[in-house]
Parts: structure tokens; C-alpha cells; sequence
């Protein structure tokens, strides 16, 4: 079987590599089939699509809408090998699947407004499918509303013409869209269980997403979330694209 390509841009090795086992644990990929590109240590490099069924690019600690004279150098490089990267993602409907700081890189790609607007703190969420996200290929098999673990300090607040909104909640109007046929993204984190969610609350507690008094308080009420349907979208990512039969080009 040809493999997935996992792109993260996580800076602590440890969270890095409880974010690639998540994405293994959930897809139900063996790390060997789930190539992993950590862009935050080094380029990105040659992407040659026709090696691929499909390419997941992860939650990030970088922000989309944060001036450019704020932003570190590598995270100015890794926008803009990103933006390159999804030139050809989105020209060619390659199978690709934005998590959390992807909805944001998708969204800008696409014209989408980025900004602070519709932020949320790290918690669990109510999360409804939109009429259309009840016919995707992707979304139909989710539950017309079910919970997921979120915390962004951004969010779209304009949709272009060529996104289409496949879930919302009250406090995030996009919490999924489609781009083409093959193209998505969450602002919700699909790959996250409670331990990991856990584990991610303490490792950024001082990182802006929330006050750091409030880590008890937010890991006491993450132990009740049950947010099980919003792993589908990784299995259903899987198994939608596995030796995908999308036609690509194969020039890297």
C-alpha cells in the first residue's frame, strides 16, 4: 500500500512524537505507513504525490494571522513551502486533510478571512454537521452532532466562495469545510482522546490558549468528554484515499 504523509510542525519532542502515535493509533496506520515530516526541524523537501494516498497536515503552536514581523524565520519558511505545497494540493484535488492550524493554512490558501474572532479555549464542544456535511463523502457516516476536543486562538470568520462548510458549533461558525472533492480541514482535533488532550492542556499551559490557573479546571472536565465520533474523520480520511485512486502528476 502506498502511504500517508504526516506533516507536523511541533517544537518538543515529546509532543511531537505522542502526536504522531495518536495519528497512528486513530487512522489505524502503522507508523510505517504513515510517513512522518517534522518541517518545524528541516524543509519540507520534494512531495511527490503519486508516493502518497494522502497527505495530513497537523495542529500547530503557529498562528495564520499573526503579523508577519512576529513570526519566527523557520515559521515564515514553513508558511511558505505550505503555501507552495497546497498550490498543488489544491490544483490537482490531491486527498489532503488540515487539523486546527490546516484549517487556518487551507482557509488563508483560499482567500478565507483568519483571525482571532471565533477562538476557542481548550475544551470539548458540541459540534453539528451543516446539509452538506450531511451529504459528504467524508462527513455523512459522522453523527449529525457529536463532541470534539478544540483550542485555537484563531478561526475563520470569512468564507470564500470556494469553501464548503461542513460542521459548526455556536462558538466557531467553521469547524470543517471541503475544498474540491478531496480537500478538508477541521478546526477540531479528530486525533485527540482524553490522555492526549491531557497531555497536550499541560504541555502548552503557558502558550496563550488559556489561563495557566485554569489547567485543573479544564482537565476535570475533559475526564467526562466523550469525543469518539470525531475520530472518525481520521478513519474515514484512511479509508477513502488508501492507495488513492485520485490521478495525480507525479513532478515533485
Amino acid at each position: 500500500m502506498k502511504p500517508f504523509l504526516l506533516i507536523t510542525t511541533r517544537g518538543e519532542d515529546s509532543e511531537a512524537a505522542d502526536e504522531h502515535a495518536a495519528y497512528c493509533r486513530l487512522t489505524g496506520l502503522l507508523p510505517e505507513d504513515l510517513e512522518w515530516r517534522r518541517i518545524d526541524r528541516s524543509p519540507l523537501g520534494p512531495v511527490d504525490f503519486a508516493a502518497y494516498s494522502g497527505i495530513i497536515l497537523a495542529g500547530s503552536p503557529f498562528t495564520v494571522s499573526e503579523p508577519a514581523e512576529k513570526k519566527s524565520a523557520t515559521e515564515l519558511r514553513v508558511e511558505g513551502e505550505l503555501a507552495r505545497l497546497l498550490d498543488r494540493v489544491v490544483e490537482q484535488d490531491f486527498p489532503f486533510l488540515g487539523v486546527c492550524y490546516g484549517i487556518g493554512t487551507i482557509g488563508a490558501h483560499q482567500g478565507a478571512r483568519v483571525d482571532r474572532t471565533y477562538g476557542e479555549t481548550s475544551q470539548a464542544v458540541r459540534i453539528r454537521l451543516t446539509e452538506a456535511g450531511a451529504r459528504d463523502a467524508l462527513f455523512h457516516e459522522l453523527p449529525p452532532a457529536f463532541d470534539a476536543f478544540v483550542g485555537h486562538k484563531e478561526a475563520i470568520s470569512e468564507v470564500p466562495p470556494s469553501i464548503v462548510v461542513l460542521a459548526s458549533s455556536p462558538t466557531c461558525p467553521v469547524q470543517a469545510f471541503r475544498v474540491g472533492r478531496n480537500v478538508y480541514a477541521t478546526q477540531f482535533h479528530p486525533e485527540l482522546d482524553t490522555a492526549s488532550f491531557s497531555s497536550r492542556v499541560r504541555a502548552y499551559a503557558s502558550h496563550g490558549y488559556f489561563h495557566p490557573a485554569e489547567v485543573d479546571a479544564i482537565l476535570e472536565r475533559v475526564e467526562t468528554a466523550d469525543v469518539r465520533a470525531s475520530h472518525m474523520v481520521l478513519g474515514r480520511f484512511v479509508e477513502e484515499y488508501l492507495d488513492s485512486r485520485v490521478v495525480v502528476a507525479t513532478v515533485a
